[in-house]
């Protein structure tokens, strides 16, 4: 199994998965062509993508699905139907054009075994995902309110990992941003800090894990060193030492 990072972050999210010859597309955040564009940078070839997969609605997560879907009418959309539903409003792309998952159950794009799991966020029923192909699962939990422990039983279960490392309290309390905007990052509805991230990992990082990745990392209230020191430290305390944390 290979994860790439295409784009984290306010300004567009879409990580690709590949196995077996077939790619999984996890959000469409940033243009088409700038997707394809990334694919080709990192060796992957836009036609390999089979299906994409949708995390929620906000713009930095469905940005270019419309193109996408325009361009790339054989791969497979994939949402919870309120997803769906708000993403069909939103782009135009026809709510017919989504299969339609149920969370916490099991389904299948190509090679890939899929389970969403529920997070907390500020938006109608948003999700993470565990993605399992060729004996390997991949976790991925990239706008998460609070470090719920059923967030940790999937984390728990990965080879790879994709995991928010969003604010530093400090940075953020001492930052420009309206103080209703800080309330709303802080809050059990909005993005994890690097504290609170770590916590996850101390509690539920196994041995199993391989590779972690520090996802939507705010430019203005973080730096990519205190987020990396914070998971380092949390890994080293859950005996995983030998796991290098990078930013996506």
């Amino acid at each position: 199994m290979r994860i790439v990072s295409l784009a984290s972050g306010s300004g567009g999210n879409a990580y690709c998965v590949s196995a077996a010859g077939a790619t999984l597309l996890v959000d469409c955040g940033i243009s088409c062509r700038c997707l394809e564009t990334r694919c080709r940078g990192a060796g992957i070839d836009p036609a390999s993508i089979s299906a994409a997969v949708f995390t929620h609605d906000h713009a930095d997560h469905i940005a270019g699905v419309r193109v996408f879907a325009k361009k790339h009418p054989d791969a497979l959309l994939l949402a919870n139907w309120m997803t769906a539903d708000a993403i069909a409003c939103q782009t135009g792309v026809a709510h017919e054009a989504f299969a339609v998952f149920e969370n916490g159950q099991a389904f299948r794009a190509g090679p890939f075994e899929i389970r969403a799991f529920s997070v907390p966020h500020d938006v109608t029923d948003p999700v993470g995902f565990s993605i399992s192909a060729d004996g390997e699962t991949y976790f991925h939990a990239t706008d998460v309110g609070e470090p719920l422990d059923s967030i940790g039983a999937n984390l728990a279960e990965a080879d790879f990992a994709t995991l928010e490392f969003n604010h530093d309290p400090v940075l953020l309390a001492k930052s420009d941003r309206p103080e209703a905007l800080k309330r709303r990052i802080r809050g059990g509805r909005g993005h994890l800090s690097n504290d609170a991230a770590a916590e996850l990992l101390r509690r539920f990082a196994t041995k199993r894990l391989k590779r972690l990745a520090l996802a939507h990392l705010s430019r203005e209230c973080n730096e990519p060193h205190l987020a990396v020191g914070a998971a380092s430290a949390a890994l080293e305390e859950a005996g995983l030492g030998g796991v290098a944390p990078l930013p996506a």
